[in-house]
């Protein structure tokens, strides 16, 4: 298809295929109900040898690709974390993918590298991370978590590990609560740390990391002759969105010299409501933090906010220009492939910039309201039944229950309960929930924060999840 004017009808047809999409979202099943291999098995062995029609194209994508489609933008996901779209950003994406721009350096694109310091500049303003930080788009928060790790890693050493290799690693250590992410362990990995060297830090009762027990930790670390290179703290955790006490935290850290990351993937966009800034105390004595507009505001995936205050160890860390990358571009100018792990870079910054300008810090502030207020109807109505029952503070919009009949109590029949009422909702195609376990106890986990949810939504998945609840019942009980 190179003819520009074959491309404009069928890039027409397209839009009208994805508006209605969108139209009639809640008609598809949630979550693909397909086998394994039942795509790979539909599509031939061999690539075409000669060109194929779109028309023939796009109908293989509806008959072959949709039946195995999880539908992450239907308002009935409530499953993990999301990976929201929206309108302006599907927009930015597609002029993003006809630009074709790699914007790995100033020069290669001059406006990807002043837009992206723009807008994460607006993010600062949006969610009062102090001016004293830098940001940069990265991809995911697994890999601004990584970056953090071997920035903490260079200047802890004198950036010598870059030059000589990793001769001593098994004295460094990493510290993060029970909770935290699994991206923190694979980068302990993947930085030569080792992940026998990542220490876990005990809870208190809403799944926060002890500080008594983060100062103990680092104090015999160290009496063991240990270096104490980075803490990773989260505000919000993937299991139940506990925040760990950052302020405390942070001043452990800055009273023995370690990094401090701060995980904030999923819940840093509750930042921009004044409200919850009580969760940033602190922050200004951290080294990073990270959070993904891609999940709660918004944006295509992907697209991961990732601030540093001191851009230097982290461009020290990253930074390497051969010969035929460098350029006469002034000094002032920001030079984004030397602030992380990819040489390449996609134009990311312009579908943030589309979505906060379409929204307004307003209309993004209503929609994360409102996300959380459905959260609170949910959390009442498991309150008030006596069958159900909450498993963690409610601080955002993820809420984590389980089925707990009156006369159970053995913990294994309470897991397998559950594991069956989740895997019977989730069969149905009409919603689609995840699970965790929270000291060993399997939870359910349902998060209101997809685009367009609505408390209609959430009032079906609860009704759902009471009918299935009782019918595993009786026939427990059968």
């Amino acid at each position: 298809m190179d003819s520009p004017e074959l491309f404009r009808q069928e890039a027409h047809k397209l839009v009208d295929w994805i508006a209605d999409y969108y139209t009639g979202i809640e008609k598809y099943p949630v979550k693909s109900a397909c086998k394994p291999g039942s795509v790979y098995a539909g599509i031939p062995e061999t690539p075409p040898v000669e060109p194929e029609e779109m028309k023939k194209i796009f109908s293989d994508f509806e008959s072959i690709i949709m039946p195995g489609i999880t539908h992450w933008q239907n308002p009935s996901f409530f499953a993990y974390f999301p990976a929201n779209t929206s309108f302006p950003s599907i927009l930015a994406e597609m002029l993003s993918s006809a630009l074709g721009a790699q914007c790995m350096k100033w020069e290669t694109s001059p406006a990807a590298t002043e837009l992206e310091e723009a807008v994460m500049n607006w993010l600062k303003k949006m969610t009062g991370i102090p001016e004293s930080f830098e940001g940069v788009i990265q991809d995911t928060a697994s890999t601004a978590t990584l970056c953090a790790i071997l920035s903490a890693r260079e200047k802890s050493t004198g950036f010598r590990i870059n030059s000589e290799g990793l001769n001593n690693s098994s004295s460094m250590r990493v510290y993060c609560s029970s909770e935290a992410h699994s991206s923190v362990e694979k980068a302990v990995k993947i930085a030569g740390i080792g992940k026998n060297n990542l220490v876990k830090i005990g809870l208190d009762d809403s799944y926060r990391m002890k500080p008594a027990l983060l100062e103990e930790a680092i104090r015999d670390d160290i009496n063991k002759g240990l270096k104490p290179v980075c803490v990773v703290a989260a505000l919000g955790t993937t299991g139940s969105t506990a925040v760990d006490p950052l302020d405390d935290i942070a001043a452990i850290c800055q009273k023995h010299n370690v990094w401090l990351h701060v995980d904030a993937a999923f819940a840093g966009s509750a930042l921009i409501l004044p409200e919850y800034r009580w969760m940033t105390a602190g922050i200004e004595k951290a080294d990073s933090l990270v959070f993904n507009p891609h999940k709660w505001l918004f944006t295509n995936f992907d697209c991961s906010a990732y601030f540093v205050k001191d851009s230097d160890s982290l461009i020290n860390t990253f930074k390497l220009v051969p010969e035929y990358l460098k350029t006469q571009i002034p000094d002032h100018v920001n030079d984004y492939s030397n602030w992380g792990i990819q040489l390449g870079r996609r134009f990311r910054a312009l579908k943030l910039w589309f979505v906060i300008r379409s929204f307004g810090l307003r209309g993004l502030q209503e929609k994360l309201r409102y996300h959380i207020a459905i959260a609170g109807e949910l959390k009442l109505w498991i309150e008030e039944h006596p069958d159900f029952e909450l498993l963690a503070p409610v601080l955002f919009n993820l809420v984590c229950f389980r089925f707990h009949p009156r006369d159970v109590d053995d913990p294994e029949t309470l897991n397998r309960l559950n594991e069956q009422l989740l895997l019977a909702v989730n069969r149905t195609g009409k919603m689609y929930i995840s699970h965790t376990r929270l000291r060993d106890v399997y939870t359910l986990r349902m998060v209101t924060s997809q685009t367009h949810v609505e408390l209609r939504h959430v009032k079906q998945a609860w009704l759902l999840i009471l009918e299935k609840a009782l019918s595993i019942y009786n026939s427990s009980k059968s």
